[in-house]
């Protein structure tokens, strides 16, 4: 049975059992920005859970993709020494939403696991918690269970929670006694032993209880279940391998990378962690990419960033100098593309991603890797055996080394590493990557309101006004019955033509009214559970509870605004048909002023390219083509060729935006009728946000038109004041800025001659200090480099001796001591500028032949030149 075959079977058992198919969601959580990723089946379901939002139905089953790398869950330093540690996994899952609890639960797993997956009966072992009498007599009475192969654990092994808060309760694991060939040979040896004999291959999780940040248990409003199956774990029982790299979902990328590294698998304990890595690290990256995660060095892709590096660091292990990532994960997409087609799709866009990330790293890694391996010799032959936080720091500093690789290298060695030095040096780099798993606030009057159903009716599609009933008044998180003048309130109506924020796209503006009062709404938005509230201030009379009123958007600020957001779908058209297929939406912004498009892209975007994406877009806005919506099954709308985009959740039913045979796109968002009535496109800026991020900020209609005559005005401005037609002020200010360039080199070489003559003076200036001739003086120079010249020029005058300059640039004291080389074995620049820098408010350090200083205290300038003089007369040893 193929790993295909595993979760085929699974998802259609439990979608016979009448359980919802629901397609996987997104490696980035939606909803909660503290969690860097999805990491288990019931992410999607938290609020379904804690009875925060309603589904219509009460039984679901999924195949999730997940990652644990970076916070709570942790998996990537174990990646390629276990057996079955994952960056990247996929859980199956049974969900019930108050509908079956542990009963059913139970039955189910046991007939899957023994009537469906054919797993021998007799092997099968199940673990309750401690006090969990109620499944300990299911698995006994109901199933059969003897009681010698049921075990009770205490809150460590058998007591779930997805993070320090949230949905939590006992669970209730399934392990299979593979037998003692698989086993510790110990005689106590269990199912909570850690060796491989007693494989967990699924948990049931009785999910009971909501807990808080204080530890405070609250009882869910109705007892769930939450199942999770590892499908790789499974496999590899199922198809009788040793791992889970040895099964059918991940041993062809091990191939692959044996057969581009020459190296077989099997041959080295080494070579074949290397081989792990890089087979799960190309799961991981290819999947964090297609739903929208990119290379950085902060949160989400910093994390992906240190995968694809130690992948790539790994490679070196096995002489993979060139870049060879993407040939893996092609690999993957292979092996994927029957259960997650949108990956193969992405597949281009993926491969330019992780091209571009393996070609930026490879220079600096070899390099990186050489002052590393030179660095532990060093220490070797001294003696020492603990890697100093400073080179740890460095590493990371100048050769973009996450610290996970420097423990990779020195793992199988005697070494340890200096980790409180490094996390002095480098505590807010090491923050990027950790998080803590928590549960977005939501008022408890709009947590009762999803709870129980209730819905806000969207209408804005087709009109901006209605009549509506006010269903909640909230201040301050609290209901309020009536509020009144000069109050901040959120209003949630039962239906309404205001957009709630979603996308990108701003929510609307406008006023509520009713018999005896008005609110001027600044905002509408979109909470997690799907309400829509108006936010806003009374502004005459009052309004209350219950009553009916009349809703009227601010249709001028509408119009701009789904002018705008069309013009992004074109603009995305646009920008893939100049430059390509791999270009995606990385986010966006659309308010009535301005529209902002974040895409990837690993380029400057030139001015000729710019002008063809700009002539393109407007080209598509005089065919004044009609905005066709229409409301299609998710899956189908994908097969359509619909785009989906990275930030947006997805629920079954999706809209699709078509603009006639060049866009179609996933959008919630409101759209002007027809192309035309955007006007007119103007790109104003381009620019990049981020490592193969680029921004483009535009403007339409009037905002286009006023942007352009204001440019013009200042266009003419300029021409005016240097007397010269619009059309040669270019090559003006050009001619003026060389002649400026030439003038500030005449006043350079000007300042390095009254140097050299200084340099000259009197031998008054030369000390001796213990027989060493010496410089220390302050001098006039306005930077860094004039002051490097000056005292090279002492040096050169002295032959022999030390160099120790200071000056005042500014509001700031620069220091400088440069040693001849005969004085080394004497006298280290570094150590002595280390010394007097903190008199003048600063730092600083070198090399032993020179080294520079800057602080913020100029007038003890001459208090550290003294300090240094003092050093002189003891030189260190």
């Amino acid at each position: 049975m193929t790993g295909n075959d595993i979760r085929r079977l699974f998802l259609e058992y439990f979608e016979k059992h009448n359980h919802k198919l629901v397609r996987s969601s997104s490696l980035v959580p939606q909803d909660d920005p503290t969690l860097l990723f999805t990491n288990a089946g019931m992410v999607q379901f938290k609020r379904t859970f804690l009875g925060e939002e309603k589904r219509d139905y009460a039984r679901a089953v999924t195949s999730q993709k997940c990652v644990r790398a970076g916070g709570k869950h942790n998996d990537l330093e174990n990646v390629g020494y276990t057996a079955r540690h994952h960056t990247f996994f996929e859980m199956l899952g049974n969900f019930s939403f108050g509908d079956y609890f542990k009963e059913k639960a139970v039955e189910f797993a046991w007939d899957l696991m023994v009537n469906g997956y054919k797993l021998p009966g007799d092997k099968l072992w199940a673990s309750v918690y401690l006090d969990d009498d109620e499944a300990y007599d299911l698995w006994h009475h109901n199933i059969g269970i003897p009681e010698e192969r049921i075990v009770r654990l205490g809150e460590e092994e058998n007591f779930w929670a997805m993070g320090d808060t949230g949905p939590c309760g006992p669970c209730s694991e399934v392990h299979l006694d593979r037998g003692d060939a698989h086993g510790c040979g110990r005689d106590d040896c269990g199912v909570d032993c850690d060796c491989d004999r007693f494989l967990e291959i699924w948990n049931l999780v009785f999910m009971q209880f909501d807990r808080d940040a204080e530890g405070k248990m609250t009882p869910l409003p109705k007892p769930s279940i939450d199942t999770g199956m590892g499908l790789e774990r499974m496999a590899s029982v199922i198809q009788n391998v040793e791992t889970n790299y040895d099964t059918d979902l991940l041993l062809p990328i091990i191939n692959r990378a044996a057969e581009l590294s020459g190296v077989g698998y099997g041959e080295r304990r080494e070579s074949d962690i290397a081989m792990k890595v890089i087979a799960d690290h190309s799961r991981a990256a290819g999947f964090l990419i297609g739903d929208g995660v990119l290379p950085s060095n902060e949160g989400r892709g910093y994390v992906l960033r240190r995968i694809m590096r130690r992948a790539i660091r790994y490679g070196r292990n096995i002489g993979l100098t060139k870049p060879f990532l993407h040939e893996t994960v092609a690999v993957v997409f292979e092996i994927m593309k029957a259960a997650y087609p949108e990956l193969d799709k992405a597949s281009a866009f993926i491969t330019n991603v992780i091209k571009n990330e393996e070609t930026r790293f490879s220079d600096t890694l070899d390099n990186g890797l050489k002052i590393l391996n030179d660095s532990l010799e060093e220490l070797n032959a001294a003696g020492q055996k603990h890697v100093p936080g400073d080179l740890i720091f460095k590493l990371y500093d100048t050769y973009g080394f996450p610290v996970d690789i420097v423990r990779d290298v020195v793992r199988d060695e005697t070494f340890t590493l200096d980790m409180d030095g490094f996390n002095r040096l480098m505590d807010d780099q090491r923050s990027r990557s950790k998080s803590v798993v928590s549960f977005t606030n939501i008022s408890d009057a709009y947590k009762k309101f999803a709870a129980d159903g209730a819905q806000v009716e969207f209408i804005g599609y087709d009109r901006t006004t209605e009549k509506a009933t006010i269903l909640m008044l909230i201040r301050d998180g609290e209901e309020l019955k009536t509020a009144d003048a000069n109050t901040e309130i959120e209003i949630v109506t039962d239906i309404t033509p205001f957009y709630g924020g979603a996308g990108g796209q701003v929510g609307d503006t406008g006023s509520i009214t009713g018999d005896d009062g008005r609110v001027d709404i600044t905002d509408t938005v979109k909470d997690p559970t799907g309400l829509i509230i108006h936010k806003g201030t009374v502004v005459e009379g009052g309004i209350r509870k219950g009553e009916k009123v009349s809703l009227q958007v601010d249709e001028d600020a509408r119009r701009s605004t789904a002018g705008n957001h069309t013009a992004t779908h074109i603009l995305h058209a646009a920008l893939r048909e100049v430059l390509g297929d791999h270009v995606k939406q990385a986010g966006s912004f659309v308010a009535p002023e301005r529209l902002r498009f974040d895409f990837t892209h690993f380029s400057q975007v030139d001015q000729d390219e710019l002008h063809r994406i700009e002539s393109l877009v407007n080209e598509h806005i005089l065919e004044n083509v009609m905005v066709h919506t229409e409301q299609m099954n998710a899956d189908e709308a994908l097969k359509s060729g619909a785009t989906a985009l990275f930030e947006e959740k997805y629920g079954e039913e999706v809209r699709v935006v078509s603009l006639a045979a060049f866009s179609k796109e996933l959008c919630g968002g409101t759209h002007a009728a027809r192309t035309g009535d955007i006007g007119f496109f103007k790109i104003i800026s381009e620019a990049s946000v981020a490592s193969g991020i680029r921004r483009i900020e535009a403007v339409t209609g009037r905002g286009a038109v006023a942007w352009v005559q204001e440019s013009a005005d200042i266009l003419q401005q300029v021409s005016r004041v240097l007397k010269d037609k619009p059309t040669d002020v270019t090559q003006r200010i050009e001619n003026m800025l060389t002649q400026q360039k030439a003038l500030e080199k005449k006043v350079a070489e000007l300042k390095s001659k009254i140097a050299e003559l200084e340099s000259r003076g009197t031998g008054d200036d030369i000390l001796s200090i213990n027989g060493v001739q010496a410089v220390i003086r302050k001098v006039v120079v306005d930077n860094p480099a004039a002051l490097r010249v000056l005292a090279d020029k002492y040096k050169d005058q002295l032959k022999s001796g030390i160099v120790a300059l200071g000056t005042i640039s500014g509001n700031k004291a620069l220091l400088i001591v440069v040693v001849s080389k005969d004085l080394l074995n004497k006298f280290h620049a570094g150590k002595l500028i280390k010394e007097a820098a903190p008199i003048v408010g600063g730092g600083g350090g070198g090399r032993p032949d020179m080294a520079q200083a800057g602080g913020t205290k100029p007038e003890k300038l001459d208090e550290a030149l003294a300090k240094i003089n003092h050093l002189l007369g003891a030189p260190a040893s």
